[in-house]
């Protein structure tokens, strides 16, 4: 009897080790079909993003010329860069006063994806004839290297005799008006190398100009106006409400009188 236990708890042993073996042959069964899905989706993906790139440039080409159009325009309204750059949440703080002087003379401002849109971009600031520097164009560019690399190359800004990099000086604040830049905005031109993302280390003004001013800078030149109207109609309504007080005061003062008189 007790070699017929020990036979069966072998046997036992062995049809747990095949089912054990079986099982381990279905997981590896699935995760290798598993795999094959994964690698086709991942083709699927590979070409749309193909697709999507395609798109991109395609209609890259359909915008520009109405860019083009649009900055013949903007060409026409005074200081309006530098309106849309002061009304802009994030860029109102990056010009000292001498930029804001520097910017009445900036004409136009342009963005551009490189044809293959994944390689790089370029932001570009056009200027006209200034007392400030030689260049009547600056720009700088962002090229996206192999293995998350971006080099970042710029104009060399050839200042005017006596001018340099103008630096302003910090101003105690004052109401709600914002405190002006410590350093000038055009150091961001001599802000150049090969950056790499691992670090992550990004340009936030280049993102914030290429992905939110860019596209529609009307939103920020009309900012200005919009806060102008609504501070003339808080002003109306506080007029309105002294005139209103002086008139129940002038009530108030009528019924005293008309009580002195009955007395």
């Amino acid at each position: 009897m007790v070699a017929d236990k020990g036979k069966k708890l072998k046997v036992g042993e062995k049809g747990e080790e095949e089912n054990a073996e079986h099982v381990d042959g279905d997981l590896v069964l699935s995760i290798e079909k598993l795999q094959e899905i994964q690698d086709e989706l991942e083709k699927i993906n590979e070409e749309a993003s193909d697709k999507v790139l395609e798109v991109e440039q395609k209609y890259n080409e359909i915008r520009k010329p109405v860019y083009d159009r649009r900055n013949d325009i903007i060409k026409s309204i005074p200081d309006f860069w530098l309106t849309a750059f002061l009304s802009h949440p994030a860029l109102c703080d990056l010009l000292t006063e001498e930029d804001q002087k520097i910017f009445k003379y900036l004409s136009s401002l342009e963005v551009e994806d490189f044809k293959d849109v994944k390689s790089g971009y370029s932001i570009t600031f056009n200027f006209s004839a200034n007392p400030y520097f030689e260049d009547t164009k600056l720009t700088k560019t962002f090229t996206f290297l192999d293995e998350g690399v971006t080099k970042i190359t710029a104009t060399s800004i050839k200042w005017k005799e006596g001018m340099g990099i103008p630096n302003g000086v910090v101003h105690e604040k004052k109401g709600s008006k914002r405190p002006h830049a410590e350093e000038s905005f055009f150091t961001w031109f001599s802000e150049t190398e090969q950056k790499d993302d691992m670090d992550e280390i990004q340009d936030e003004v280049a993102e914030i100009i290429k992905e939110d001013l860019w596209p529609n800078p009307l939103t920020y030149f009309n900012n200005e106006a919009d806060e102008e109207d609504f501070e003339g109609e808080e002003g109306d309504e506080e007029e309105k409400g002294s005139e209103g007080s002086e008139d129940d005061d002038d009530d108030e003062q009528d019924d005293d009188e008309d009580d002195e008189g009955d007395e």
